[in-house]
């Protein structure tokens, strides 16, 4: 098999076309063997297929959350909503307890479910991908759930290095 040309373009130039991909914004939550509640901001999330049904997102090698995604059995999926911009940035960037004062509940599994969720994927740790700097998750979906108005709410997008809300064209 033939391998890869080396790029032609720099790391900046990448993170800019990259940027025109317009995502949804999730935050993945789960609990530590500790008890601790965990929870990290992914744009990285995406359907991979209906039977079973899985789901996959992905998470930086050097994160702090790393270990205990990596060994844990289950985690959420809570895809946002566009009013839910502050708790992203909340699990993007805040340190120490994360869920401190953040409404949620407590999923099948035990994991959390973020309460205004536009809507959520419990998912199994079903299996996972070391591709370059980052780990691939792969999750079986055992249940998902969607806001009882999600017709009337417009979900969390990133594109362009900035946040957004849609409306139907």
């Amino acid at each position: 098999m033939k391998r890869a040309s080396p790029p032609n373009f720099d790391q900046p130039a990448f993170k800019q076309a990259l940027g025109q991909f317009a995502t949804g914004v999730t935050v993945i939550t789960t609990r530590a063997a500790s008890g601790q509640l965990i929870g990290i901001t992914a744009s990285s999330f995406n359907s991979v297929s209906l039977n079973p049904p899985l789901v996959l997102w992905s998470l930086a090698t050097r994160s702090a959350s790393m270990p205990v995604f990596r060994a844990n059995s289950h985690y959420v999926v809570n895809v946002l909503a566009a009013s839910q911009l502050e708790l992203c940035k909340r699990f993007a960037t805040v340190k120490g307890d994360r869920f401190e004062g953040v409404s949620h509940a407590e999923g099948d599994t035990g994991m959390p479910v973020l309460d205004g969720a536009l809507a959520w994927f419990e998912c199994h740790n079903r299996s996972r991908y070391e591709e370059g700097d980052h780990v691939i998750f792969v999750g079986e979906v055992e249940r998902c759930g969607v806001h009882e108005n999600a017709a009337e709410i417009a979900p969390l997008v990133f594109q362009n290095g900035q946040f957004h809300g849609l409306k139907p064209l």
